[in-house]
């Protein structure tokens, strides 16, 4: 009889938590916390049938588990809940069709990126040829100004000449971070965090440690050429980005600014 009792309130009550669930496994995929995150739904399910069968003992200590764990999960989930916040801090009224395309609850045509990805690509792979050592920072929904005012700022149009002469050897500006926000290089010789993630390979200098902190700490994206390898590295959410092709890493860059 309660189900013929059922609101519609109750039926958006479900559809909503349905979501945040959605979502929030989103968040963690591909991460070591996804792991813990079904641990947990599974744990809650169990506590909520051993409610259901008035199982009262059992019910009672995975009851105090479930309300002493919400202040573990600030712990563990610490980086994802940084990101989400992130996520919806950065956004106004202004770009909110942005970052309801990012949760994919709406889906707009397609758009292209004000930023010249390809020149900057091209740049990157010349530099890598050369084993010319760099750090390329896009800037997305989170504002950069706390990591700009850290080098010297400028104003220049991206162009794969003016990325390579920043960052040769010899040139004043090549050490530190480049700041790239809607084509345009807003500054150079910029200072970012460095991650402490024990995961990262040991093969990885500071450059790629920075990289992956300036992505944890905020939605921009990172390309690091390797001064050893030339090999390019993309680094988005505080992770490796996997690719085949310097024409799907374009690709995936494009994506990802949209």
């Amino acid at each position: 009889m309660d189900l013929i009792n059922l609101r519609i309130l109750d039926v958006v009550d479900i559809v909503l938590v349905a979501l945040l669930l959605y979502y929030i496994f989103k968040l963690v995929k591909g991460t070591a916390a996804i792991n813990i995150f079904i641990g947990i739904v599974i744990i809650y399910l169990v506590w909520k049938l051993t409610e259901f069968l008035a199982m009262e003992m059992l019910s009672t200590v995975l009851g105090e588990f479930i309300g002493v764990g919400m202040f573990a999960l600030i712990v563990v989930f610490q980086q994802e809940i940084r990101k989400f916040l992130l996520l919806i801090g950065s956004t106004n009224f202004g770009n909110r069709r942005k970052f309801l395309r990012q949760l994919k609850i709406i889906r707009d045509a397609p758009e292209e990126s004000l930023t010249d990805i390809t020149a900057i690509i091209q740049a990157c792979k010349r530099m890598g040829d050369t084993l010319t050592g760099a750090l390329i920072v896009i800037k997305r929904n989170t504002s950069l100004d706390f990591i700009k005012s850290t080098g010297d700022e400028l104003d220049i149009l991206v162009k794969t000449p003016i990325i390579e002469s920043i960052f040769y050897k010899n040139s004043p500006l090549h050490d530190g971070a480049m700041i790239i926000e809607d084509n345009r290089i807003l500054a150079t010789r910029a200072i970012l965090p460095v991650s402490n993630d024990r995961d990262i390979p040991l093969r990885f200098g500071l450059r790629h440690r920075a990289a992956v902190g300036i992505t944890e700490k905020t939605d921009a994206l990172a390309l690091v050429v390797s001064e050893e390898t030339g090999q390019i590295s993309y680094i988005k959410n505080g992770s490796f980005v996997i690719y085949k092709s310097l024409e799907e890493l374009t690709l995936k860059i494009q994506h990802d600014l949209v």
